[in-house]
């Protein structure tokens, strides 16, 4: 069965880079015969809000997009998370990180605001980390690459990959090598919500039966260290098919951080979704 997802995160309106992501989701489910999911992915609680949630619905209900009920939102299911962690754990696969951000670009001599994903900290020292637990200290959990590679064994290490059906940015497709090292010891649970992105999306992937993740080519990147997690907890792996992005007038793609124009202030102008629809078709 093909089955497929639209999963946007409640922090602020949908922009014209959402409709087209989930209206080519939600057709390939159609050309398929297939089923379209909507999952609300709401981890991050200082960004997220329940108007933008309801703003979600409002817009895709506009342009005429139907999807199965009910719809997982995550916030309800941290608990799920959690047990991943701990299995993770109990593996000796994670290790605690009581960094900031910015100790560990510091560390690794790159700008403040300079690119901290490929970061590999490392555990603290034993004694280090037990008076960092005893004062109380938060801290993240991160995935050890090494511990990784050695859980998995050299040969299925260098064996991991995936099937693009779309392109990434440089034009990848077919059956790609994943490269998890590109992504560094990622956190799969922050201090703030027991959970982070690359857990959770991987985790209702594997529970929803997602056979296709469709997605813009920004996503491209996530998927060498998604492919390593469904690995480590004997997930399946989706096919994935990654879409071009759009970009506006000046050039520059759509983005909530850009503000760009909302799907709510283009039907106060007077846009209709069939003339969105077939825009967006071109």
């Amino acid at each position: 069965m093909f089955v497929t997802r639209f999963a946007p995160s409640p922090t602020g309106r949908l922009h014209k880079g959402h409709a087209f992501s989930a209206l080519t989701a939600w057709r390939a489910a159609k050309d398929a015969g297939g089923r379209f999911l909507l999952r609300i992915e709401d981890i991050d609680p200082t960004r997220c809000r329940p108007e933008f949630e309801v703003g979600i619905f409002e817009d895709l209900a506009w342009l005429g997009l139907d999807w199965e009920t009910s719809v997982r939102r995550q916030s309800d299911h941290l608990t799920d998370y959690a047990a991943v962690v701990e299995t993770l754990d109990r593996h000796g696969l994670l290790y605690r990180c009581f960094r900031t951000r910015k100790e560990i670009l510091d560390a690794i001599g790159v700008a403040p605001h300079g690119p901290a994903e490929a970061a590999r900290p490392g555990p603290h020292p034993v004694e280090e980390e037990a008076h960092l637990l005893a004062e109380g200290r938060p801290f993240a959990w991160r995935l050890s690459l090494d511990r990784a590679r050695e859980a998995l064994g050299g040969a299925a290490w260098d064996a991991l990959s995936f099937i693009e059906e779309g392109s990434g940015p440089d034009g990848e497709t077919g059956r790609i090598k994943a490269r998890p090292e590109t992504a560094g010891d990622v956190v799969l649970a922050r201090k703030d919500a027991g959970t982070a992105y690359h857990l959770a999306v991987t985790h209702d992937d594997a529970l929803q039966g997602v056979s296709h993740v469709i997605r813009g080519q920004d996503l491209f990147e996530a998927t060498h260290i998604q492919r390593l997690i469904q690995a480590l907890m004997g997930w399946p792996a989706p096919v994935y098919r990654h879409h071009r992005l759009l970009a506006g007038p000046d050039g520059r793609r759509y983005a909530k951080r850009d503000r760009s124009v909302t799907l709510a202030e283009l039907r106060a102008g007077g846009l209709t979704p069939d003339r969105l629809r077939a825009e967006l078709a071109l």
